[in-house]
């Protein structure tokens, strides 16, 4: 079971995501469907990704972030912000190659009270696998280290 959450908030075209806990695979249904949102919407003109409460942030979870910051330069030309303040996640983020695609900064979010929780989304077994298998795919993009990394699970995902 997660012990994390994921909460949103939007105002004047701009989203934040802010990650709380430890964000695993059971979250990223729900971050699916609302990235999906948030690049559909009309307004939308930036993105934050918060990432000062989180305790520890899985692989597919940063794929599906590697993913905000490729739709964001597609449609605003712009690279998403990432807030960290926890010196285990900037190392994560920088082994991923994060700060290439992404404004990370130290500051955290004013206005926490604006955000509310994702809805929980229900998905079937071949519905994970084909996140999991995209937000993987995308990570090995980035950069040779990560396409190394999950060489080995990719396969594995492909063959089921």
């Amino acid at each position: 079971m997660s012990t994390g959450k994921i909460q949103y908030a939007e105002q004047s075209g701009t989203f934040v995501l802010k990650f709380v806990g430890e964000i695993r695979l059971t979250l990223c249904s729900a971050l699916d469907a609302t990235i999906e949102k948030i690049f559909s919407s009309m307004d939308f003109s930036a993105i934050v990704i918060d990432l000062t409460e989180a305790r520890s942030v899985d692989s597919t979870t940063l794929g599906l972030l590697a993913k905000v910051s490729i739709l964001s330069r597609q449609k605003v030309g712009l690279l998403p912000t990432v807030v960290t303040t926890n010196p285990d996640i900037t190392r994560l983020l920088e082994s991923m190659g994060f700060d290439k695609v992404f404004n990370v900064v130290g500051d955290p979010l004013p206005c926490p009270e604006c955000l509310e929780d994702l809805p929980p989304q229900d998905q079937t077994e071949e519905i994970v696998r084909r996140k999991v298998l995209e937000a993987h795919r995308i990570l090995m993009g980035l950069n040779d280290s990560n396409r190394e990394a999950f060489r080995d699970l990719v396969s594995a995902l492909e063959r089921c």
